[in-house]
């Protein structure tokens, strides 16, 4: 790693939320004569490509000055008084748990970004795209990276009217209905958290985020954080999503362009995860406390409702959406990760924290490969896709089939890729959880959702079963994957792959900063 001062730390951090905005307003500007190519639309394009290219450097470059001895100690902190009168400061850092949803973020949006240079989705004027795009990235990297819980609260909500717009004017069938029903439920979820975050600001005396979580909630009273929990874990539930507030989901997944759906399963859903990990636990632990069972107990419906969904998708004469059965899965995928944050201990919580970033690189790479399958074949449509045999993509786009069976066995956590470690130790989370949780109802949580690996399983191989496989028909061939393809999807695969054989690089980041949390900021 590279010996990088704190100033010049704040600076990157600094630049790293606010140059997206800078770069969104300048979208929209004409282009400059000497910039515009062949068209203004292709330099608007390529301006969105260097803005989230220069922040994915911006990222790199602050992971590599980052001090992994000391990944529980806030880094490249900035903290500044915006508001005196309610101390609300704009207060930022990053430590062990945000640096990886932080560089996350930023590579998913560049490769977003990328793909939409060379696949603009069908459309009003890319300049509104490529600003909103960026809009988004700011919004989301802002969440990682704030320490106030009203700066939070303002960043968590600046991401919902871009993704709005991306999926209301960029989207497929019935995109109108599915924007609106995603910002009705995000917004309504909100409006409980922002009550939430109050109670807790306005009864211990402060915003900042790195003070709350040291006092450890001795500052609040049990009832006051039973009622902080219920208020923030509303919201973030609705954000993550857990059953039964995920219904929003799986249409907005189903209606949005490839870019969208990439973000919205790959950062989005992250960052109530992440809210969580970063507010709840840390900052009411008594409340975490009573409600942890019921959490587990969510999660674990989900992860059987979400596969049970996918099953009845991908069955033959269903007429199954391929695009929707990815969506479903997520809401699996999201129950391992809050079944790891019920169980309050490291090893779960840590579990939970690798499924985010595992989560995030293999549906990001599955909802590319969908959309790539759905624009060689005009259809998401699994009947359609397959007909009698199946869609015989090996035979006729075998790098695309083999690309996509790569995603599907990483998907249902296959050892030795990324998607296994995430979910293995949210069960062992789950078989010894933190001190005063039941025991016996922790294990039979453990037992329901290890039997939903298995359900992940059946319906991903029949996925690739029915996508990837069937008799070579006299259709002519199709497209196999493109260069600009390649070149979005490759790092996702590199860093799946990466991140199984090598669990370490991120646990050794995420480890000593959960411990900390824990301990109610005590290394």
């Amino acid at each position: 790693m590279i010996d990088i001062s704190e100033s010049v730390m704040q600076v990157l951090l600094a630049f790293i939320v606010v140059i997206p905005l800078v770069g969104a307003a300048a979208a929209l500007l004409p282009a400059p004569p000497g910039l515009k190519g062949k068209d203004p639309d292709q330099a608007v394009l390529r301006h969105g490509v260097t803005v989230t290219g220069a922040i994915l450097v911006a990222a790199i470059v602050l992971a590599a000055g980052f001090d992994h001895d000391h990944p529980s100690k806030m880094q490249a902190t900035t903290d500044i008084s915006w508001i005196p009168a309610l101390d609300v400061r704009i207060h930022l850092g990053i430590d062990g748990i945000s640096l990886p949803l932080l560089v996350l973020t930023a590579l998913l949006t560049f490769l977003c970004a990328l793909y939409s240079y060379f696949k603009m989705p069908e459309g009003p004027s890319p300049k509104a795209f490529v600003a909103l795009l960026l809009v988004l990235e700011s919004g989301t990297l802002a969440t990682f990276a704030v320490l106030d819980l009203l700066l939070f609260f303002l960043a968590f909500e600046m991401v919902l009217i871009p993704m709005y717009f991306l999926i209301a004017r960029w989207g497929g069938a019935k995109k109108q209905a599915a924007a609106w029903k995603f910002i009705l439920y995000t917004l309504l979820g909100s409006v409980v958290m922002l009550l939430g975050l109050l109670l807790i600001g306005l009864k211990s005396g402060t915003f900042d985020m790195v003070a709350l979580a040291t006092d450890n909630g001795r500052g609040l009273t049990s009832s006051v954080q039973v009622i902080a929990v219920l208020a923030i874990g509303i919201g973030l539930a609705v954000k993550t999503p857990m059953w039964p507030l995920h219904s929003w989901l799986p249409d907005a997944h189903t209606a949005a362009p490839t870019v969208g759906s990439v973000l919205l399963a790959g950062v989005l859903l992250k960052m109530g995860t992440y809210g969580f990990v970063r507010i709840l636990l840390p900052i009411t632990p008594d409340g975490m406390h009573t409600f942890a069972p019921y959490l587990a107990a969510f999660a674990v419906v989900g992860i059987i409702y979400g596969s049970l969904a996918c099953l009845a998708l991908v069955r033959p004469g269903s007429k199954g959406d391929l695009k929707r059965l990815i969506a479903y899965s997520s809401v699996g995928h999201m129950g391992f990760v809050l079944l790891g944050i019920a169980s309050m201990t490291p090893t779960g919580v840590n579990g939970a924290l690798f499924a985010n970033i595992a989560h995030g690189l293999i549906t990001g790479l599955l909802f590319f490969l969908v959309g790539a399958v759905k624009d060689r074949y005009g259809t998401a449509d699994l009947d359609t896709l397959s007909g009698a045999t199946g869609a015989a993509l090996y035979g006729r786009a075998p790098r695309l089939g083999g690309l996509l069976a790569f995603a599907a066995v990483a998907s249902l956590g296959l050892p030795g890729l990324a998607g296994f470690w995430g979910e293995m130790l949210a069960l062992f989370g789950s078989f010894d959880p933190a001190d005063g949780l039941s025991r016996p109802a922790f294990l039979t949580f453990m037992s329901i959702a290890a039997f939903g690996t298995l359900l992940t399983a059946a319906y991903m191989l029949m996925v690739v079963r029915r996508v990837c496989m069937g008799e070579k028909r006299e259709e002519p061939q199709l497209a196999d994957v493109q260069t600009y393809e390649f070149a979005a999807w490759t790092p996702l695969v590199a860093l799946t792959v990466l991140a199984g054989l090598w669990p370490a690089a991120l646990l050794g980041l995420t480890d000593p900063a959960v411990q900390k949390l824990l301990a109610g900021g005590k290394s």
